[in-house]
């Protein structure tokens, strides 16, 4: 499993939201100078969003993430506002490895497939989700302000896989507090895709790391499946973890 440290970008500055809720913002300075910090600890990926893009559809911190990529020596995967295949390709035509689809995969499947043809294994599905009282995991978009009516696995059936690089599921609820990942719908979304997942939210300490690097869950095909990554931002920046120590958690999953 690898460690993602994410970098969201929010009016050219380092942010970091609770909850998706734009009102709920602290800020952490020079995206660039946060993504040379990463990548000089030792993160194998960076995790990079234009949050001002997601909520738009307007690539309003495009050329800032092409900074970002030039600016370090390990992949970069990016999503918010990508919403064609013209975004899609002058994204990865500019260095970064991987583009995530969300809003835009929701409401036009077939960029899902036009863009995973034309690049293969270098587009990931973003999944955002919140649970609701009945456990219900609905798909929310556009920067996670809106709902969708759907759930994370209707969602992933409507894909059929669609030659997806990764799919990063990511728990709004828990986003930014600290408190833990969603290991209980993570596993089940481990359990119904083959496409590999990348866990996102929550994650507060080292020993989240561990509990996400030892999960395994078994699906209906009797196959063994892992996480192919998780995500954290607001641990390192908040100084709850370090980069070193993250990435040592995820080496444990070997």
């Amino acid at each position: 499993m690898d460690l993602y440290p994410a970098i969201d970008i929010r009016g050219g500055g380092a942010v970091r939201l609770t909850q998706g809720d734009f009102d709920r913002q602290s800020e952490y300075g020079d995206p660039v100078e946060l993504a040379r910090q990463f990548a000089s600890a030792g993160a194998p990926w960076l995790h990079v969003v234009d949050l001002d893009a997601a909520r738009s559809g307007h690539p309003v911190n495009r050329a800032l993430i092409l900074a970002i990529v030039a600016a370090v020596d390990v992949p970069v995967q990016t999503g918010g506002g990508v919403r064609t295949e013209d975004d899609v390709a002058e994204l990865l035509d500019g260095g970064v490895a991987r583009v995530i689809l969300g809003t835009a995969a929701l409401e036009d499947p077939g960029l899902v497939h036009r863009s995973t043809v034309a690049h293969p294994g270098r587009v990931v599905l973003g999944l955002d989700y919140r649970r609701g009282p009945d456990g219900r995991a609905e798909v929310a978009v556009r920067g996670w302000e809106e709902g969708t009516g759907r759930t994370v696995g209707e969602v992933l059936d409507e894909m059929g896989g669609a030659g997806l690089a990764a799919v990063v599921a990511t728990s709004i609820d828990r986003d930014g507090m600290l408190s833990g990942p969603d290991l209980d719908g993570l596993a089940v979304i481990l359990a119904m895709t083959e496409v590999p997942v990348i866990a996102s939210g929550g994650v507060g300490s080292v020993g989240d790391i561990d509990a996400l690097a030892a999960m395994e869950v078994t699906a209906a095909d009797g196959s063994r499946r892992r996480l192919l990554g998780a995500i954290t931002g607001k641990a390192l920046v908040d100084g709850k973890m370090t980069v070193e120590e993250g990435v040592a958690a995820c080496a444990r999953s070997v």
